[in-house]
């Protein structure tokens, strides 16, 4: 049942409030404002993360050690950084100029983009719809969130506590299923945020068309796991299956599928009821730490994608509708042209696909949409290398999986099919700032500035070219100073002393 917090008919009057906020008050602006407001935003986790965590239990039946993990660690960490360094992000930053302007003041000034909309995402309801919200604050934006009406227990408990932490007139949340996403989308907004599956990414960025509204799309794929034959595997099994069971498989980053050669998906097969067993327990459906399928329209999906494969389900392949339950399984030999290889799975079901070797892997996943992400296991460091020169994909973690999502300092996003645009720690603050080029032309360099005046005449070109524009030396190693370059700084600070020396005896003379 969609939770319906604003009436449609209010949406005009709060994305004029919020827009208000930003262009006629000038709310968001101050520096203070944005860490206070990140402070805010870091005690709302901090100070209810029992209640939210109660919330993601009743949504996806997350354990409480999971939700810690992955939806309230991380987030604390994003705002810890943000309030942290943003005076450094949000400064000025110089750029290099050719001589012509080295007297010139030329720098990048990081403003605000506007007025944002975020919409976030069912499968991590808290860290997927917020994190995006840190660097809109830090940037100085003001938002409109949209939360995933699926995990509708989530939706409630951030719109309960989200207006008794964070400031209205800058911030709000709209709850609603599609209706009023689609409500939503009819209005511009300076900036489009969504997290979710490609299909409902490509009505975002339609409805984003139409008012050349830029988005930032984080969306999902089919993330490989290519197994070499010298890969560590009982390491790589128990790795597999954490990154596979980790929110029951429905994380955007997941590994969707193993390619291996025959000899290795045998041993692999030997090694993975072990490290299911060690993680859950011979029934993992009495695991606290295993979670459960969303709903019964995805829980039908997935029985309807195993029902369908001409793979062999060699481990698990248990499921319970009523408890929206479905046990880790492993599918072996399945068709390149399979069931299960044709979308996303988002769920514990790992085929693994058999190849002759590396290269015919790399072919493989090179005729498919680029991944989000891909998982390469091998000792050789070479045979790695290979891989990564001749694949694409959002994201690669080497030997194991997911982890890169938690490092802030890397961006998070894919490319192509898998999404456009990246975020996480300063790179979202990127996201919703606009880099402003501002350039200073001081005025006392006028006299020397007249050659760039009509009449033209060819004498004056050359004087210009010859400090406006770089003469080739494709054998340089780097920016190295050059007599040219001593002459033209010395030149110019001789020019700018000697103009000003003379404005001010014409100066002293005139009040004389």
């Amino acid at each position: 049942m969609a939770l319906k917090y604003n009436d449609i008919n209010e949406f005009s009057q709060i994305i004029g409030e919020l827009r208000a906020s930003f262009t006629k008050r000038r709310l968001t602006t101050p520096l203070e404002y944005r860490r206070k407001q990140l402070e805010q935003l870091y005690h709302l986790i901090e100070e209810n993360k029992e209640e939210l965590c109660e919330a993601l239990y009743n949504d996806l039946h997350k354990s409480k050690i999971e939700s810690l993990i992955a939806e309230i660690g991380t987030l604390r960490e994003e705002c810890l950084e943000a309030h942290n360094n943003l005076y450094e992000w949000a400064a000025p930053e110089s750029v290099k100029t050719n001589m012509i302007y080295k007297m010139n003041k030329c720098h990048i000034r990081k403003d605000p983009v506007g007025t944002v909309l975020i919409i976030g995402a069912w499968n991590y309801p808290v860290t997927l719809l917020l994190t995006p919200l840190v660097g809109a604050i830090a940037a100085g934006c003001t938002a409109i969130l949209k939360p995933s009406e699926l995990a509708a227990n989530t939706a409630a408990v951030i719109a309960k506590l989200f207006p008794k932490y964070l400031d209205q007139n800058a911030y709000r949340i709209i709850n609603g299923g599609a209706t009023e996403t689609m409500a939503l989308l009819k209005y511009r907004f300076d900036h489009i945020f969504y997290t979710g599956s490609g299909v409902v990414g490509k009505i975002i960025m339609s409805e984003a068309a139409k008012h050349l509204t830029p988005v930032t799309l984080e969306l999902g794929g089919k993330n490989p796991v290519i197994l070499a034959d010298d890969a560590d595997i009982p390491i790589s099994a128990k790795r597999l299956v954490w990154g596979k069971s980790f929110n029951s498989g429905q994380t955007c980053i997941a590994p969707d599928y193993i390619i291996c050669t025959r000899d290795t998906q045998v041993a692999l097969v030997k090694e993975l009821p072990k490290a299911i067993k060690d993680s859950y327990g011979s029934d993992p459906q009495k695991s606290p730490d295993y979670g459960r399928i969303i709903n019964q329209r995805h829980f039908d999906r997935l029985s309807n994608l195993l029902s369908q494969t001409n793979g062999k389900v060699v481990i698990g392949g248990n499921s319970d509708r009523d408890d929206l339950y479905f046990e880790p399984t492993i599918v072996s030999d399945v068709p390149k042209d399979d069931s299960l290889m044709q979308e996303e799975i988002f769920g514990p079901v790992l085929p693994i696909v058999v190849v002759e070797n590396i290269d015919e892997s790399i072919k493989y996943i090179n005729e498919r949409d680029t991944p989000l992400a891909l998982y390469p296991f091998s000792r050789n460091d070479k045979t790695v290398k290979y891989i990564l020169d001749n694949t694409r994909s959002g994201g690669v973690v080497i030997n194991d999986t997911m982890l890169h999502y938690s490092v802030s300092s890397l961006p998070f996003g894919g490319t192509g099919a898998s999404g456009i645009g990246a975020y996480h720690g300063r790179h979202t603050f990127d996201i919703f700032t606009h880099k402003r080029s501002v350039m200073s032309s001081p005025l006392a360099l006028e006299k020397l500035l007249t050659i760039r005046y009509a009449p033209y005449s060819e004498s004056n070109f050359k004087s210009m070219s010859y400090f406006m524009y770089s003469k080739p030396n494709f054998n340089s190693q780097g920016n190295i100073l050059n007599f040219k370059t001593v002459i033209g700084i010395l030149f110019m600070i001789v020019a700018y002393i000697t103009i000003n020396g003379i404005l001010s005896n014409l100066i002293d003379f005139s009040k004389s």
